[in-house]
């Protein structure tokens, strides 16, 4: 038996929590089949000391049904998640530790893509700058865009250039009040991202670990749509005070939107509720259409046991705004859509924060 061809059989040892698979992980350094013993090396990057017995034990049992193995030895190494003066630690059960100047972390998922996602998170940064400006609390909100493979929160936001480094450390560049960190800032504009999930991981590591954020009441990530490399790489190196649910009403979004919450659910991190996006659009005549169906949002929220944050309305201002630079809530802050954004902004912004 070939090396790829027991590679191909542990495809069916799925990472705990997830979709995925440790050999799309790059989870796998060897495989080997040598007079009927089965040698298998695994590398892991984790400090729950469950996961490789975990892993350890599915991919024996995973091995064991092949005709002919006599015998079966499993190697693993296992590396803690390091952190500069930081000390960022983290595992998939949600506990690690975290950078004490971020007082919250939310990330914003979607399952599937094409919900807008990154528009909603770009928007709800700003609404949440604004409301802790008002209290004078300026500076105090931070965007990390983990779509390593199409970074757009540099463009809707209006923030380019490249970061300086002090030290050891990235500094974020700064828009409409937030404090962002992006690919789309490390990389030429027309330079595809070709990378496997370790690449990916370590570089949601860095933004995490090696950003000079300073001190926030709360951290924003954007993750890419599913539940893959990012989103393993964010619950490791992360302690998430919750995640936010982005949805379109229609069946072909909710049904995915509830497979990520359920993701989050797995991985001990709560939900702090469901958005619904483009939940109508109302003609010059004043006319409301529902182009994607009704109460898709309330009904994921339901299904996952919790509230419908607000609905936002599919108005063109907000994807001109998005591709000028300048948010709608920044631009137009009076706007119905604007105060859909505040209001979900103020909800989370009360999620009680780390001691």
């Amino acid at each position: 038996m070939t090396p790829e061809a027991i590679k191909d059989h542990l495809k069916q040892v799925k990472y705990p929590g997830f979709s995925r698979d440790i050999v799309s992980f790059g989870l796998i350094r060897s495989a080997a089949w040598v007079d009927g013993t089965i040698k298998v090396s695994l590398a892991l990057t984790t400090n729950d000391p469950k996961i490789p017995m975990h892993l350890k034990g599915e991919v024996e049992k995973c091995l064991r049904v092949l005709p002919g193995v006599k015998d079966i030895i499993i190697d693993v190494a296992v590396q803690a998640v390091k952190a500069p003066a930081a000390a960022v630690q983290g595992n998939l059960a949600g506990n690690a530790a975290a950078p004490k100047a971020i007082r919250r972390a939310i990330a914003i998922a979607s399952g599937k893509g094409g919900v807008g996602k990154s528009t909603f998170s770009v928007n709800l940064a700003c609404a949440m700058a604004q409301v802790l400006t008002a209290q004078g609390r300026p500076g105090r909100v931070g965007l990390m865009d983990c779509d390593i493979y199409g970074p757009s929160v540099p463009l809707m936001i209006g923030a380019h250039g490249r970061p300086e480094i002090d030290g050891d450390f990235l500094v974020p560049l700064e828009a409409h009040g937030v404090k962002v960190m992006s690919m789309g800032f490390l990389v030429d504009e027309n330079t595809p991202v070709v990378w496997r999930g370790p690449m990916i991981m370590k570089t949601v590591q860095q933004f995490v670990q090696n950003v000079k954020w300073g001190e926030l009441d709360v951290l924003l990530i954007d993750l890419p749509p599913g539940t893959g490399d990012a989103q393993l790489s964010l619950v490791q190196t992360l302690p998430l005070d919750g995640a936010v649910i982005v949805t379109t009403p229609q069946p072909a979004a909710t049904q995915v939107a509830r497979k990520g919450g359920l993701m989050f659910q797995k991985v001990n991190v709560p939900l702090l509720g469901v958005a619904e996006n483009m939940s109508w659009f109302v003609d010059p005549a004043g006319l409301r259409h529902s182009l994607f169906g009704e109460g898709g949002g309330a009904k994921t929220a339901d299904a996952l046991g919790t509230t419908l944050l607000g609905q936002v309305p599919l108005v063109p201002s907000i994807r001109s705004g998005g591709d000028c630079g300048v948010p709608l809530v920044v631009s137009v802050p009076q706007d119905p859509a604007s105060e859909v954004f505040r209001d979900i902004a103020i909800a989370l912004l009360k999620t009680p924060a780390r001691a």
